[in-house]
This record gives C-alpha cells, sequence and structure tokens, in this order.
C-alpha cells in the first residue's frame, strides 16, 4: 500500500459521518421523495441519455448519492469507493432506499480485476475523483477494461484551470500544476467542501493534477473513441468563496464574468473493441 492511498483514506474515513450528516449531502431527502436525485445526477442528465436497463459502475463513489441516482434513472449500478466507511455507509442509504446497488471496496486501479473486465456498459465518474490518482494513464486503461464493446465512459470533473488556482484573500493566482507531476500537491487543512460543523484531525491529503490535453490523450490511447468535450462556466460547489454565487440548481459560477473560468468539464468516450484488462 503506497503512502498517499494511505493519507487520502485517513482523510476520506473521517468526512465520512460529517458528510452523511451534511445537509449538502440530502441523505434524508432521498428517503423522503423517492424521485429525487442529486443535484450533480440532475446537471449530468441531458448529457447521460437514457440508461434505463444498462449496467453501470460509479468508480470513487464516495457515500453513493450519486451512484443512486443513477439507480433511480433505472442503470443496474455497481459503486467502488477505497474507503470502507465510505462503502458502509453507501450499503446502509442504498438499502434504505430499497435499491440494489452492490457496492464494494477497493483501490480504483483494481477496479477491472474485482467487478470484472468487459462487464458495464458505462462507467461513470463524478466531480472531485481522478485528482486523488497519481496517473491518469493508469486510470484510463482500468476504464477501457471495466467497459463492454459499444461501452461508454461519461465523467464530469472539476477543470484542471480551477484546481491550479489558489483562491487566495482577494483574488484568485495560478499557482498549482495545470499537468501531471510525478509528487503529488500535499494539502493540510481543516475543512471539507459540504456544510458542517465538525472540525477534522486527519487533515493531509496528496493530490493531482491532470491537463485536459493528458485526459483525452489517456482515454485514445486506450482504444476508447473519443466523444465529445464540454466545458462548463459552473461546479457544484463554491470553489472561490467570495467570489462566485449559487444559480437555483446548486451550481456555483463567478459572480462577474463567469465566462472568464471553465470550472468543470464534461467528456464522453466509448469502446469499439474489447478492451484488454492491463491495468
Amino acid at each position: 500500500m503506497t503512502d498517499y492511498q494511505e493519507v487520502n483514506r485517513a482523510n476520506w474515513d473521517e468526512r465520512v459521518p460529517a458528510h452523511v450528516a451534511s445537509p449538502s449531502y440530502h441523505v434524508e431527502r432521498f428517503v423522503e421523495d423517492p424521485s429525487y436525485l442529486s443535484e450533480v445526477v440532475s446537471f449530468d442528465r441531458p448529457r447521460l441519455g437514457d440508461v434505463s436497463g444498462l449496467r453501470g459502475v460509479h468508480l470513487q463513489c464516495h457515500i453513493g448519492t450519486d451512484t443512486v441516482s443513477l439507480a433511480r434513472l433505472g442503470a443496474r449500478m455497481s459503486g467502488l469507493d477505497f474507503s470502507a466507511s465510505a462503502v458502509e455507509q453507501a450499503r446502509s442509504f442504498a438499502g434504505r432506499l430499497g435499491l440494489p446497488v452492490d457496492f464494494h471496496v477497493a483501490d480504483v486501479y483494481d477496479a477491472a480485476e474485482v467487478l470484472g473486465a468487459a462487464s458495464y456498459d458505462f462507467v461513470y465518474t463524478g466531480i472531485g475523483a481522478i485528482c486523488w490518482l497519481p496517473d491518469i494513464r493508469r486510470w484510463a486503461r482500468t476504464v477501457a477494461g471495466l467497459l463492454k464493446p459499444g461501452g461508454r465512459l461519461f465523467i464530469r470533473e472539476g477543470h484542471p484551470m480551477l484546481w491550479a488556482l489558489d483562491p487566495g484573500p482577494e483574488v484568485p493566482v495560478l499557482k498549482f500544476p495545470y499537468f501531471e507531476t510525478v509528487e503529488p500537491t500535499v494539502w493540510d487543512g481543516g475543512g471539507t467542501y459540504v456544510e458542517t460543523d465538525v472540525e477534522f484531525t486527519t487533515t493531509v491529503t496528496h493530490e493531482w493534477n491532470h491537463g485536459l490535453g493528458e485526459i483525452i490523450t489517456a482515454v485514445q490511447d486506450t482504444g476508447l473513441t473519443f466523444d465529445s468535450l464540454t466545458e462548463h462556466d459552473s461546479a457544484p460547489w463554491n470553489a472561490l468563496p467570495g467570489l462566485m454565487t449559487e444559480d437555483a440548481v446548486g451550481e456555483w459560477r463567478l459572480t462577474e464574468n463567469p465566462n472568464r473560468l471553465p470550472a468543470t468539464y464534461t467528456l464522453q468516450a466509448h469502446s469499439t473493441v474489447s478492451p484488454s484488462n492491463d491495468a
């Protein structure tokens, strides 16, 4: 087990109870309203299209709110996360909702081995996932290994331009790497991205950025066919406090001239041949 995994998993394990209890994840609203979907999946839905009856896997699924949202749209879902605490909560959550989602504890790079190669109609990855991974090429091989012929990758993620910014006290500064680096950016911060009063004690994380060109090239090099890239001026969290305004559907964008910054992107690709499981 590499050090970055141990450090990051300890951080995520501590976050889990706070995230489950936070109003930002709307856990009780899911229970109360059988039609409710996460804000992230609601945003993705026009680009996802009809997933009813498809077998999907959500990589780095955390506590499963996006995973169960996809199940509510009719997909036969699996979820995978390296945090046993998160998976325990995800299983409990899906059980409360009566949804037959299977969740697995594993490192994302081991997903094809754990879940089965060429087994899925689509791989879904949401906001704030690949920044925890040091090698985007290995991630892309993992995705390709999971997909059936004709299956597709759907990822909406924080834009590498956004990840490269230091919010700063007044004006964002381009400070952190845009491209993938060997060594991680090491953070030591006590907060999290959701509403909570919890004070965390395990605060160090190791993260990596990946440029758009690196991501697209990594996907294409696996044999997947690149379909589309859409850049968005909004993100589903307040990424630059004091500089962003929330809209009616929970998306945040720059208050002034939002077209200056790509905050997130959606990338899609599909498999045309039987992928090899060489991740």
